[in-house]
């Protein structure tokens, strides 16, 4: 599976986006075609970690104070799923591998 989950309003994934060849991908807008559980817990099966997948960069995240709480992993994906920002993007599975998030050292992979 090639497959990108992105948001197009985030400047970042639209830089990413224009970097390599996104031709052999599946492109997943993740506010207007939300990602399922199912795909969510496909993920999980590559990363081992709902918390990987999880941004504290989002601006809910600090709205809801999830800073001083304690979440579990289930927490976590619960999150992801009630709201898309929670998704740390962009997120690039390349068959059996995936990158989570936009550092530099990660996006130079593919």
């Amino acid at each position: 599976m090639k497959k990108i989950y992105y948001l197009k309003t985030c400047d970042t994934c639209r830089r990413i986006l224009k970097e390599f060849d996104t031709s052999l991908f599946e492109l997943q807008e993740i506010k207007s075609n939300p990602i399922t559980a199912k795909q969510l817990d496909e993920l999980y099966q590559l990363t081992k970690s709902y918390e990987v997948l999880f941004s504290k960069r989002a601006k809910k995240y600090k709205q809801m104070d999830l800073k001083n709480q304690s979440l579990s992993e289930k927490d976590y994906r619960q999150l992801i799923l009630d709201e898309y920002t929670f998704l740390k993007r962009p997120v690039i599975v390349n068959n059996n591998e995936v990158l989570v998030g936009n550092t530099k050292k990660r996006v130079d992979k593919p």
